[in-house]
């Protein structure tokens, strides 16, 4: 739960995801936590509330996780994979069994923001009734977690190399780091000339899709140092440090 402002819709969902038998819950900067309006609204599911994992980003709440669905109620002009509620539990449960997963919601005001949304593999839109398309974040979080309880008892498929898929997964951390490393070596080159900030984006989703792995990861970053010593700067240059070549 990102930047969560009313402590009740912690507690509420901390109470569902009792209900539903999940218990991690992670939150990134909430206004109020702990709170007691928290604890009321948990109705005895305590035990959630002590573990809580708290961060003060979403970078670093979903850097370990090799799967991340957000939520979003909002049309977005850059396509990418959009999974209704069913199928955003069957990913997750399925992508579960080999690397740790994330769902997530955003504040109540205004979701999930366009930086938030490009940390995640796809988003998630829970279909509700166009003409009030608003549902309050922890009835979110219900319907998703009783989707999950559902999709828990299908049989998964059998992973074959546990180990092996563990060691290879691409964590969400390593792919950011690569796009800022791309990032990086495209801003000695004239491709980054024009609006930056959505080209950069698209980029984003384009590997987003194709890279899986952290050998993958590794292959990339390699090209990109290669290109970093044929255009003669250093790996570390950042680009507020040095100027464009004109």
């Amino acid at each position: 739960m990102v930047e969560t402002t009313h402590p009740g819709n912690i507690g509420a969902t901390a109470r569902v995801m009792a209900n539903m038998g999940l218990s991690e819950l992670c939150l990134v900067s909430p206004r109020s936590f702990p709170d007691p309006a928290a604890t009321a609204r948990a109705a005895g599911a305590d035990h959630i509330l002590e573990q809580v994992k708290k961060y003060e980003t979403l970078e670093r709440a979903v850097a370990d996780c090799g799967c991340v669905i957000g939520a979003t109620a909002r049309r977005r002009s850059l396509a990418w994979p959009l999974l209704d509620s069913e199928q955003a539990a069957a990913r997750l449960v399925s992508e579960s069994q080999s690397t740790p997963c994330a769902l997530v919601f955003g504040t109540e005001a205004s979701g999930l923001s366009n930086a938030h949304l490009d940390l995640c593999h796809a988003h998630l839109r829970i279909d509700v009734n166009e003409a009030f398309p608003s549902l309050n974040v922890a009835t979110a979080v219900a319907v998703m977690a009783y989707e999950f309880r559902k999709q828990s008892g299908h049989p998964l498929p059998l992973v074959t190399d546990q180990k092996a898929r563990e060691n290879t997964m691409m964590k969400m951390g390593e792919f950011d780091q690569l796009i800022k490393h791309l990032e990086r070596v495209l801003h000695h080159t004239a491709f980054l000339a024009g609006p930056r900030i959505r080209l950069v984006r698209k980029l984003r989703r384009l590997l987003l899709q194709g890279v899986q792995s952290t050998q993958e990861i590794n292959i990339l970053r390699g090209v990109l140092t290669s290109l970093e010593h044929a255009l003669g700067v250093s790996p570390k240059d950042k680009p507020e440090n040095k100027k464009t070549p004109t």
